[in-house]
């Protein structure tokens, strides 16, 4: 291994990993994360697995940085394992899977004990304070209470679920009025009706519809190891809604991680922007998930993206009625409709009800490990939804896939669009060489350029 002296001098950018840069090239790195999610509400959820397997402290600790960065948080704990273990121990013959069945009872006294001793073990593990720890001069609030109003999931097929509820309501204001005042909501498997009644509900529906009621950035299930992979085993980092269901309905995953990705469908299709898989075994993977560009789990976004396809030649038209206006008021270089119907192949498109409203194109540079994004336009009428934001990480994604490690523009009036996007101030020399060959000096184009 080699060893530096603490006084070697490296570019933060450029810095090797067992350099002291290193950790300033980080921290600069997830600078803009940090600005982003401050003010966001996450919902956080995990299984008593966890808590089985030792990685409550971990968490916790990670937990308690994200709040101090100013993420709202919703804490789902469940207990299957733990209920499974009382039920064993009191010589009761049945056992909770990951499916819906029906609680006895005896499995609902089971369940509140198990709940009550897990929201006991992370009550204490966030008031933890010690010197010289992540937790040292931490001090957060963990509010539980009755904030789900349950209803049982009843007799289906003839089966009676007894004490087995669904979430009816939550109360979300409570639940606002907690986290805004930087106290973290704790919310365990049960629900209760407004006769009193309690109910056993799935970790992974009470996380799921808190993370809809609240309109959370981020609904985040912590799992063993349950996230989707490739043909050669590589995490698939991320996924539309759209592929994610189809996935479900090829039936080719495992039960449990079906499972999760389910409610992580769900919650993307009723509001919630983003749900994660992310495997706790991982240590710092939530800090990995949210600070790094393509994190360690799958993560499922919205398809607004239903209408996001590449052009056509019959797209033609469109496009140039788009750039057209910019191109008149000198935002864009003229190309010229020949150009356009050249390069059709490198543009896509967003579309809604046959009209076409916005576009983008990439053009590869592919010996030089770069791709340049040109055209970036939404008509102004649907500015200000996010399509700019669609089409970049749809751009970034495609450049990715052919090889590219840095994604550049020109620009002469969005720089700073640009700049709270993850992308640094270059010069014309940083651009591939045949690019360079054709800069049009006059018009005095900045340039920015983005890792991949």
């Amino acid at each position: 291994m080699t060893t530096l002296d603490v006084d070697t001098t490296f570019s933060a950018h450029d810095a090797p990993e067992f350099a002291p840069a290193q950790f300033v090239r980080w921290f600069r790195e997830v600078a803009p994360y940090v600005h982003d999610f401050r003010g966001k509400t996450f919902v956080v959820a995990f299984g008593g697995e966890l808590v089985n397997d030792g990685a409550l402290n971990a968490l916790i600790q990670d937990l308690s940085l994200l709040s101090a960065l100013g993420v709202k948080l919703v804490l789902v704990h469940g207990s299957r394992p733990q209920v499974n273990e009382q039920l064993r121990l009191k010589g009761f013959d049945m056992q909770f899977g990951h499916g819906t069945e029906p609680t006895t009872p005896e499995a609902l006294e089971c369940a509140k004990e198990a709940a009550g001793e897990i929201r006991l073990d992370i009550e204490a593990a966030f008031s933890q304070g010690l010197p010289n720890t992540p937790m040292s001069h931490a001090h957060i609030r963990v509010i539980s209470g009755n904030f789900v109003t349950a209803r049982p999931v009843g007799i289906i097929d003839g089966l009676d679920y007894m004490h087995t509820g669904a979430v009816r309501k939550m109360d979300t204001d409570a639940v606002k009025s907690v986290i805004n005042q930087s106290a973290i909501v704790l919310l365990s498997p049960l629900g209760f009706s407004p006769t009193g009644d309690a109910f056993n509900l799935a970790m992974e529906d009470l996380a799921t519809s808190a993370a809809v009621a609240l309109r959370a950035e981020k609904l985040i299930f912590l799992t063993p190891n349950c996230m989707v992979r490739d043909g050669d085993g590589s995490v698939d980092t991320e996924l539309t809604r759209e592929d994610a269901d189809a996935l479900l309905v090829a039936g080719t995953l495992d039960h449990e991680t079906a499972s999760f990705l389910s409610y992580a469908s769900r919650a993307v299709k009723r509001g919630v922007a983003r749900a994660h898989l992310v495997p706790y075994t991982l240590d710092g993977s939530i800090l990995l998930e949210i600070f790094t560009h393509d994190g360690v789990g799958t993560m499922v976004v919205e398809d607004t993206l239903d209408d996001l396809r590449a052009a056509t030649i019959d797209d033609i038209g469109a496009i140039v009625q788009l750039i057209e206006p910019l191109e008149e008021d000198g935002t864009l270089v003229p190309r010229g409709r020949g150009v356009i119907e050249r390069d059709v192949e490198k543009f896509t498109v967003l579309e809604h009800d046959g009209i076409i409203y916005a576009c983008v194109a990439l053009m590869p540079y592919l010996d030089e490990n770069m791709a340049e994004m040109a055209c970036l336009i939404v008509h102004p009428e649907w500015q200000g939804s996010g399509e700019g934001e669609i089409l970049l990480r749809h751009t970034e994604a495609r450049a990715r896939a052919m090889g590219a490690r840095r994604l550049f523009v020109l620009t002469t009036r969005t720089s700073h669009w640009f700049i709270k996007r993850g992308f640094v101030r270059g010069g014309v020399s940083d651009l591939p060489r045949e690019r360079q060959a054709h800069y049009n000096h006059s018009r005095n184009s900045l340039i920015f350029i983005k890792k991949l």
